[in-house]
C-alpha cells in the first residue's frame, strides 16, 4: 500500500470515528428510540422475503424479472460483503472504544461495509425500476436503516457509504442478469 493511500485511509477513518461521535452524541435521545430498533430490525432478511413472496402471489409472471433480480443481488452480496468485511476487519464502533455503550450487539464482528445497509440498498435499485412510482419510498427506507445502525452504535457513517454504494451497483448488476 502507498503513503498515500495509507494516509488517506488514516484520515478517513478519523474523520468517520469523529462524525459516529458528533452524530451520537448529538441525537443520544433518538437513539435509544423504540423507531430506531424497528427500523434497523426492518432490514433483516425476512422482510425482503416476504415482500417478494407477496409480489409472487399478487403479480404472477409480472414478478419474476425482479425476483430472480433479487434471488442474482442477495446471492452476490451475502458472500461478497462477507469477504470484504473478513479481508479489512474493521472494529465496530464499541469495539474501538470500549467505554461507548452501543443500543445493541451486532450479529458478526466487523462493521465495513453496513451489510444490512448493502442490502437496503440492494432491495431499492432493484425494486425502484420495476416499482418507480416506489422509488423514493425504498430509497429513503434504504436510508433510514443504514442511519438507523449509526444511530444503534453499530456502524460508522463510512460504513453506511460504502454499503450504500456496494448494494446500489449489485443491484445494477442484478438486474442486468435477470433481464
Amino acid at each position: 500500500m502507498t503513503a498515500f493511500m495509507a494516509r488517506w485511509i488514516d484520515r478517513f477513518s478519523q474523520f468517520d470515528q469523529r462524525s459516529f461521535r458528533w452524530l451520537n452524541h448529538r441525537l443520544e435521545r433518538c437513539c435509544r428510540h423504540q423507531l430506531v430498533r424497528w427500523i434497523s430490525r426492518s432490514g433483516d432478511g425476512y422482510v425482503y422475503a416476504l415482500i417478494a413472496l407477496m409480489m409472487a402471489i399478487y403479480l404472477e409472471a409480472e414478478s419474476v424479472i425482479p425476483i430472480t433480480a433479487l434471488m442474482i443481488g442477495f446471492a452476490i452480496e451475502v458472500p461478497l460483503f462477507s469477504l470484504i468485511k473478513r479481508v479489512l476487519k474493521r472494529q465496530r464502533p464499541y469495539q474501538k472504544n470500549p467505554q461507548f455503550r452501543s443500543v445493541i450487539l451486532a450479529h458478526d464482528q466487523f462493521s465495513f461495509p453496513s451489510g444490512h445497509t448493502t442490502a437496503a440498498f440492494l432491495f431499492a435499485g432493484i425494486m425502484s425500476p420495476f416499482f418507480p412510482a416506489w422509488s423514493w419510498v425504498l430509497y429513503v427506507w434504504a436510508a433510514a436503516i443504514g442511519a438507523s445502525r449509526v444511530l444503534l452504535g453499530v456502524h460508522y457513517p463510512g460504513d453506511i457509504l460504502a454499503g450504500a454504494t456496494l448494494g446500489y451497483i449489485i443491484s445494477r448488476y442484478a438486474i442486468s442478469l435477470a433481464s
